[in-house]
């Protein structure tokens, strides 16, 4: 089996199988919200629905990147996830694409437009992989197999430094990313995957043309430790497994970007209380993917049944503010109670 379809498979069976990749580290917790018990409101009117990309949100979910490749199982997640973002009016970003650049067959994991017409489709590569070929005529192959509304390009350097078969020359390539904004028609994303973006990162990011920031800060999967299983020395991988910015506090950083550039919160939100706070710091779209692995290897019903679930308790956050609308709820940190809170 190709060695990029491998690790794609390795990485599902991992982040599934080993509780300890999930850090759990809760960092949402540490804030405390100003309960309102006289909210002011029906909860039946409260309207937790957003736009991103014009299109329209049943309400700020992202299901984050997670997989895709030349797999029966590879195929079957992300068909399921599609299914279930279409239906419950949510996003979508699938997991690196690189894989479909060297293998044709890869290219059906990622072909789901037809499952999810309407709804906001982000592809994903590797910001590394610009400095060891990947090029814009990749980067709208990407687009096109998906017909994305978006593409992701995902910044992962401690993850390439565990990695065995890491890819480690991160030199230059803000410079690489601002060509890719400026010749891709699509809007480009840049994200972490689970370290965080810091505001000297973002700022020099917001100077190359970005104007989406997903700041995947630490608290959730740590792909420093799913990559510490796949090596034969595992211990430098799990010394950083909690390394990077904790997302709250990665979000907070951003506050003087708000106006030029669009956050995205993901890395340890595990519930519609977390997702709230994100929005309260200035998150526009809230990504999760631990949470739909499992669910997507059953069936689209059962992603469904989290996403349902996550809408809930969102919506009854927003209730419990006295926020019937996102507009009420989007950095307004007026609604934290601790002020130091970290």
């Amino acid at each position: 089996m190709e060695p990029i379809n491998q690790r794609k498979l390795d990485h599902i069976r991992i982040v599934s199988e080993d509780e300890a990749v999930d850090r759990r580290q809760g960092y949402f917790d540490r804030i405390h919200l100003t309960h309102r018990a006289l909210p002011e409101l029906d909860l039946s009117a409260v309207d937790p629905s957003t736009r991103f990309l014009n299109k329209a949100l049943s309400f700020p979910l992202l299901i984050s990147s997670m997989t895709g490749g030349a797999d029966e199982e590879l195929v079957r997640i992300n068909r399921n996830l599609a299914v279930a973002a279409e239906a419950e009016g949510v996003a979508l970003a699938v997991g690196s694409q690189r894989v479909l650049l060297s293998n044709e067959a890869a290219r059906d994991s990622f072909a789901l437009r037809e499952l999810a017409p309407s709804t906001v489709l982000l592809g994903n590569l590797g910001a590394v992989q610009l400095n060891y070929g990947l090029g814009t005529e990749d980067c709208e192959t990407a687009v096109e197999i998906l017909e994305a509304d978006g593409l992701y390009l995902h910044l992962n350097p401690l993850q390439e430094a565990v990695q065995p078969e890491g890819d480690t020359n991160f030199s230059v390539l803000a410079g690489r990313i601002s060509e890719i904004v400026l010749r891709l028609r699509q809007p480009v994303i840049v994200k972490e995957v689970g370290a965080g973006i810091s505001l000297a990162d973002a700022e020099r990011l917001r100077a190359a043309g970005v104007r989406y920031v997903d700041v995947a800060g630490s608290g959730g999967t740590s792909w420093s430790m799913v990559e510490s299983r796949r090596c034969g020395e595992p211990s430098l991988g799990e010394l950083f497994g909690d390394w990077g910015i904790p997302t709250p506090l990665a979000l907070r950083q951003m506050k003087p970007l708000r106006g030029d550039v669009t956050l995205i919160a993901s890395g340890g939100i595990r519930n519609g209380i977390d997702m709230a706070k994100a929005v309260i710091l200035g998150a526009s779209l809230c990504g999760l993917a631990r949470p739909f692995l499992d669910p997507a290897r059953e069936s689209a019903d059962a992603v469904r049944v989290v996403i349902r679930r996550l809408r809930r308790e969102f919506t009854t956050a927003m209730f419990l503010l006295g926020a019937g609308r996102m507009e009420a709820l989007f950095g307004r940190e007026e609604f934290i109670l601790n002020e130091d809170w970290y």
